[in-house]
């Protein structure tokens, strides 16, 4: 199996979808005693809107990070980024972080606004140093990667450690590869499993993979092949074609379970659906009997049906 090594990069990303979560769920305080939010999370996203313009000229930061999240989102009015950018800029201006990340965001991508990583790593700076996670983490990939700023993995692993810490599961499994490789940090197995781990009971299906791989090994903790296997089938459940491929070969090698064509044909099937080959399973599913091929086709049907309506 083609592990982390081989496979895994620490990527530069960034997530406007998650920013709701992020920071407006940052803001649970302030929101229990908002109109503007009490009414966005009751989803009238319009008298959110005109509350929080009326919260904003009383001179409430955190409003005006609400009316970027919903002119960005389109909660209830046309997408806007540029309107999304203007509000979120006269949060940043008064200190909100959550404001500062996402005008960030919308800075690095340029959207709404001209294009500037050097202005988006100032932005993401003083949210991460006011204790933004997602701030931290995008700041850590801006040093690893050295856009925006000048290349530091010390930096990197540094901002990695604080997002890590406050429980982002995309930092811990970040935070993992950094300990494996020594980026930043001397390499250590030990902690590089412990980091993966974490993000892996966080249900990051990536992380669950990984980990599943640690445990296999025993590659900087102690070997558990039982729940190497429970982790493999979290991960393939979540769509993961490589948890998918991993399972399938446990199946029909009957290694922690019981040997099961059919089942092993199932999985095999979804991971090669997705671009992930094996042609020591391919000869496994032409021996399959004609029931057994039919079983495992419907079974895919099934699982791949039942995704759709979730």
């Amino acid at each position: 199996m083609r592990t982390r090594s081989t496979t895994h990069a620490v990527m530069w990303r960034w997530s406007l979808t998650a920013f709701c979560v992020l920071a407006l769920g940052a803001s649970s305080a302030h929101a229990t005693e908002s109109p503007s939010y009490a009414a966005y999370f009751a989803g009238k996203y319009l008298t959110a809107l005109e509350l929080a313009k009326k919260e904003g000229e009383a001179g409430s930061k955190e409003a005006f990070t609400l009316m970027g999240e919903i002119y960005s989102g389109g909660h209830g009015v046309a997408q806007n980024y540029a309107m999304a950018a203007d509000a979120y800029a006269q949060g940043a201006d008064l200190g909100d972080p959550n404001s500062q990340f996402s005008l960030g965001i919308l800075v690095a991508e340029g959207r709404g606004v001209r294009k500037d990583l050097r202005i988006a790593s100032n932005l993401f700076e003083h949210a991460a140093d006011a204790g933004n996670a997602a701030a931290q983490y995008n700041l850590a990939l801006i040093y690893l990667h050295g856009r925006g700023r000048p290349m530091d993995d010390a930096k990197a692993a540094e901002w990695m450690m604080k997002a890590a810490a406050q429980g982002n599961a995309q930092a811990q499994y970040d935070l993992g590869a950094f300990y494996l490789f020594g980026r930043g940090v001397p390499i250590d197995k030990a902690k590089a499993a412990e980091w993966t781990g974490k993000a892996a009971d966080a249900g990051l299906s990536a992380a669950r993979v990984e980990y599943a791989v640690m445990l296999f090994k025993g590659a900087g903790l102690e070997a558990d092949q039982k729940r190497a296997a429970q982790l493999f089938l979290l991960a393939a459940e979540q769509g993961n074609p490589v948890a998918q491929n991993r399972l399938a070969r446990l199946y029909a090698n009957g290694v922690v379970f019981e040997a099961n064509p059919t089942q092993a044909a199932k999985w095999h099937l979804l991971a090669r659906q997705a671009g992930v080959s094996d042609f020591s399973l391919d000869i496994m599913l032409s021996k399959l009997t004609k029931e057994q091929r039919v079983a495992a086709e419907r079974a895919v049907d099934g699982w791949s049906s039942g995704r759709l309506t979730e």
